[in-house]
């Protein structure tokens, strides 16, 4: 059996998936087809149905139909997480005013600006072309995700919006789901449980042989010194990866139910595996 699985270009979904790429962490008869895109992609993809398993947007999730949330390989903030980057600083009133480059609208950094700010004028472009987009006055500012949140060039631009430290006030400090993974119900229940095992499985490995991980996720550092990409990869491959728990599907719910207050999505049964 061949099962397709979804993830990123990015060194915290390399490490996580290193032990299932290095064939040392396995499910007996099933052959893993690695499908490498960028996040919103996915996203688009799983709207489609197209893939077996794929990381979504938590935002993304709330399109979707006939897939089921891991409760392993989510990537979660604790009080960190997607940053608005800019020349100057502005405040909420000029934020809603000006440009702002996005990286997609179904990712969760787009959905965590808007329960932020209401509605803004969003520029959607990759998510590698917005700091040069702001620097060249293309977009007054940039949601910045990724390891651009601690990389940007603090000599060119301020952090004039911090999205974690946002979103830990208003939701008296839970964690915040930035990215999932999610399975389509086609593999059947038994499948998805062990998938989701075998992934669980694989993140262990990744922190039992963190070197050897780090180094494979290292083709994925975009010229990020391996410094930076180890303190990226603490940041979002933490113990609500291995296993989100009662603490992450709370997070998960909460921001469900506060898009839906500003109407921004509508209503959404969250299935947890």
């Amino acid at each position: 059996m061949q099962i397709a699985v979804g993830h990123t270009p990015d060194a915290d979904d390399a490490f996580m998936f290193y032990g299932i790429v290095s064939g040392k962490i396995a499910i007996d008869n099933v052959e893993i087809k690695h499908v490498v895109e960028d996040i919103e992609t996915l996203n688009k993809r799983a709207l489609k149905g197209e893939l077996d398993v794929t990381a979504v947007s938590a935002h993304g999730y709330a399109y979707t139909k006939d897939y089921v949330v891991l409760r392993s390989g989510s990537s979660f903030g604790k009080a960190y997480g997607p940053i608005v980057i800019a020349k100057k600083k502005f405040n909420s009133d000029e934020l809603k005013k000006i440009r702002i480059a996005v990286p997609g609208k179904m990712t969760t950094a787009y959905l965590l600006l808007k329960m932020a700010v209401g509605d803004f004028n969003g520029v959607e472009m990759k998510f590698s072309e917005i700091n040069d987009a702001v620097e060249k006055d293309m977009v007054d500012a940039g949601l910045v995700i990724h390891e651009a949140q601690i990389t940007y060039d603090q000599a060119k631009f301020v952090n004039t919006l911090d999205l974690g430290l946002w979103w830990d006030s208003t939701s008296k400090k839970l964690p915040l789901p930035l990215g999932i993974n999610i399975a389509h119900k086609r593999l059947g229940y038994d499948m998805i449980r062990r998938f989701d095992d075998l992934l669980k499985r694989s993140i262990q490995y990744g922190f039992n042989n963190f070197d050897d991980a780090i180094d494979y996720a290292m083709q994925y550092a975009r010229g990020a010194s391996r410094y930076l990409i180890e303190k990226f990869v603490k940041m979002y491959v933490n113990d609500l990866t291995i296993d989100m728990g009662e603490r992450g599907i709370k997070a998960l719910q909460t921001m469900y139910f506060i898009a839906k207050q500003n109407h921004i999505i509508n209503d959404i049964n969250v299935e947890i595996i």
